[in-house]
């Protein structure tokens, strides 16, 4: 079993096949038993980017409301959500200013620092920070997190 924090722009390739996604569905075996952790804010940037994606064309409408209506199945199911605290607000804050983040980004990773640090105070190895974002991946390696970019296993 190992520990995953799913920023967005990586569990959405669950959704949409795209560069990186075999990766990530490999990740959901039930034999590996993995536990994924997101915040709560991530069915949010989901839909969104499956609904925008409908609207332009390269997704079909119908096909856009089935993975929603998965996705939303998915969140009761398959992750620990991550509720958005004062503290990550805080961090967030921090963390856009300091790496010049955006805003849902800065709490993505302010998110998947929370998790690690309860990781490694349970006596668990370091769990693996998964974004496609380059900046949001360079942050959290000045974080000491363990990154791995879903867009590096084509």
């Amino acid at each position: 079993m190992a520990v995953y924090f799913m920023d967005s722009s990586a569990l959405v390739k669950r959704y949409i096949s795209e560069t990186g996604s075999t990766w990530v569905l490999e990740l959901f075996d039930p034999v590996l038993n993995n536990e994924v952790f997101i915040a709560a804010i991530t069915g949010v940037e989901i839909t969104a980017a499956i609904t925008r994606r409908s609207r332009g064309g390269s997704i079909n409408l119908v096909d856009a409301r089935v993975i929603c209506n998965q996705l939303r199945s998915d969140l009761h199911r398959d992750y620990q959500i991550v509720e958005i605290t004062e503290s990550i607000i805080n961090s967030g804050m921090v963390f856009a200013e300091t790496y010049g983040l955006r805003g849902y980004d800065a709490i993505q990773l302010a998110v998947g620092r929370v998790v690690n640090t309860l990781c490694i105070a349970n006596g668990l190895t370091a769990m693996t920070f998964v974004s496609a974002d380059n900046e949001l991946n360079a942050a959290g390696v000045s974080e000491g997190l363990v990154i791995e970019n879903p867009n590096s296993h084509p």
